[in-house]
């Protein structure tokens, strides 16, 4: 956190919500890290973006009452429902939003990609990476799912 450059906004993947609509593991340690480095003062807003309506739960409506309930103030939070891929998420960001400079919080398996598409769709990145008090299972499916997504995005930004 220490070494996280200043930066107008922290953008915050979406993930699984349980179904009583709290966030999930991954989802947690993402939002604890965008809530220390508001703390920190190293961002001054939060953009969440995730499905507002998909089959996990509504991962806005989730991240949204996870961030207030945390005592962050909810005139930084800004929300896309519609940022339904890693890809979309930052190509939003940049063209709906108009981030330019930021910090992406994920997970050490998903950082890298997510750092790329932001600087691909135009946005000067950094990242920071989210904690995961995760089962071992939880763990090996999404490294499974980041060695599968990978070449897929490197395919995106190539062929842009």
């Amino acid at each position: 956190m220490a070494g996280a450059p200043d930066v107008p906004v922290v953008i915050v993947p979406g993930a699984k919500v349980a179904t009583d609509g709290t966030p999930m593991a991954y989802l947690r340690g993402r939002l604890d890290v965008a809530i220390e480095l508001v703390a920190a003062g190293k961002a001054g807003e939060i953009l969440l973006s995730g499905d507002a309506g998909g089959t996990s739960g509504d991962e806005i409506a989730s991240m949204t009452r996870y961030l207030l309930e945390h005592g962050i103030d909810p005139e930084i939070v800004k929300s896309d429902g519609e940022g339904l891929s890693t890809r979309e998420t930052c190509e939003r960001a940049r063209s709906m939003y108009g981030v330019e400079r930021a910090i992406i919080v994920s997970q050490y398996q998903h950082l890298p990609r997510a750092v790329a598409l932001c600087r691909a769709a135009g946005i000067e990145a950094d990242g920071v990476v989210a904690y995961c008090d995760c089962r071992r299972s939880t763990e090996v499916r999404n490294n499974i799912r980041e060695w599968l997504a990978a070449p897929k995005a490197v395919a995106e930004m190539v062929l842009r």
